[in-house]
Formats: structure tokens, C-alpha cells, sequence
């Protein structure tokens, strides 16, 4: 018999916990149960710290890969959700994906699309509160892809004025883009100010970011590149 399913969560109990420093997840994709998360350690990428190499640079200036922004929000969090060859499991239940889903449709929660030749080959999504965004996962179909929506979220979130990009867990591949680690409690302290902070959300930087592009006569790939050689 199977366990009875359970309703999403609560959107302003969802928003409650990131404000606290805590987020859910689940053992299995067919979980009904949650449980949450207060990591000792939280991985962070400040934004001015973006490591964009070499390569990833005349990858943004060929705009091979085009990025949208909550233009597949379900289709993005489907795929974060999807199996993996090195991960067949998922933390992200089918209760959580309808949360998340709730939380887009309610303007907390946004998602950026990597698209080539009109396919969906990469993209990431994850929560917005004050001048907070925590990223919550991300997928690449094609190489690269997962580094082309973590280069416009930094530079859409710059333009939203965000002061906090939240990680949640360390990798070597996070580390590699300039992500770093610290204690919870410092996390903390930052997203109590940060949360208080009036920002843009990720959809308005991402505008903003396109309108300064079209005002330079450029595409918005060479301007994250070379906003990124001048900081660097």
C-alpha cells in the first residue's frame, strides 16, 4: 500500500525556514516526508569573487547558448529532480517539486533556461527573499551548460543589487567558480541583513541586464564576459 499523499508545503512556512538559515529535502523522489536542513558548514559565492575562465568567457560571447529566465520553471525543476548517472537518487521529491512550483507562482522562487539549437540543455532555479538568492540545484545536458546559467545568474544578480548567494552545500565544482565556506552562524548574520535589504528579484536583473546589453549595441554573453575580465 502506498503512503498517502501529502500537500505541498506551505508557501510562507517554506520562506519562513530560508529567512531561518534552513531548507528541506528528502531521502527519496517518492517520498511524502521532508526533513530540514541546518548545514554547520555553508557554501557561498560572493559576487564579485565569479571565477570565469578562459573558456567559459568565449563560450558567453558566442551565445551558442541562449538563457531565458522562468520561462520553463516546471520543466527546470523536473530536470534538476531526474536521475543522474553518478546520482541515480533525488532529494527533490515529487511534494517538494510541487512547493517549489507554488513558491514560483507566487513570485519567491525563479529559474533560468539554457537553450541550444531550441533545446532545453541546462538551467538551474532557486528562492529570492530581500537581497537573498539561495540556489537550490541545476542541470547541464550539454558541457558547460550549468557554468553558463551560474555565469548570468551572478551577473543578473549584480544588477539586482543581491549582497547573498547562497550555495547550501560545497563542491570541488562550486569551488572552482569561487564559491567559499563558512560557519552557519556567519551565514546567518548575513542573510538577517541581507533579508532586510531592499533588492531586485532575479527576473528584473535578468531585464536589466538584457536592456544594457541592447543599450551597448551588444549581446548580453559578451557584456557577463567582459563585466567579469574587469573585475577579476
Amino acid at each position: 500500500m502506498h503512503a498517502p499523499a501529502l500537500p505541498p508545503l506551505d508557501t510562507e512556512t517554506l520562506l519562513l525556514a530560508y529567512r531561518s538559515g534552513i531548507f528541506p529535502m528528502a531521502d527519496a523522489r517518492d517520498d511524502t516526508e521532508v526533513f530540514w536542513v541546518e548545514p554547520r558548514k555553508r557554501a557561498v559565492l560572493p559576487l564579485d569573487g565569479f571565477h570565469c575562465s578562459r573558456s567559459l568567457a568565449k563560450l558567453l560571447k558566442q551565445g551558442r547558448i541562449a538563457v531565458t529566465c522562468n520561462r520553463a520553471f516546471d520543466r527546470v525543476i523536473a530536470e534538476c529532480a531526474a536521475p543522474r548517472p553518478d546520482h541515480p537518487g533525488s532529494w527533490i521529491s515529487h511534494r517538494l517539486e510541487d512547493s517549489y512550483i507554488d513558491l514560483h507562482r507566487a513570485g519567491h522562487a525563479h529559474s533560468l533556461e539554457c537553450w541550444q539549437d531550441g533545446e532545453l540543455v541546462g538551467g538551474l532555479y532557486g528562492v529570492g527573499f530581500g537581497a537573498v538568492f539561495c540556489g537550490e540545484s541545476m542541470f547541464s545536458r550539454v558541457p558547460n551548460a550549468s557554468k553558463v546559467a551560474l555565469a548570468w545568474l551572478v551577473a543578473a544578480l549584480r544588477r539586482a543589487r543581491v549582497l547573498v548567494l547562497d550555495c547550501q552545500f560545497m563542491t570541488a565544482h562550486l569551488a572552482s567558480l569561487g564559491a567559499v565556506e563558512i560557519p552557519q552562524a556567519d551565514y546567518l548574520k548575513k542573510i538577517a541583513a541581507a533579508g532586510r535589504t531592499g533588492a531586485r528579484t532575479l527576473p528584473e536583473g535578468y531585464a536589466a541586464l538584457s536592456s544594457e546589453a541592447a543599450s551597448l549595441a551588444s549581446s548580453p554573453g559578451k557584456v557577463i564576459a567582459q563585466s567579469f575580465i574587469q573585475t577579476s
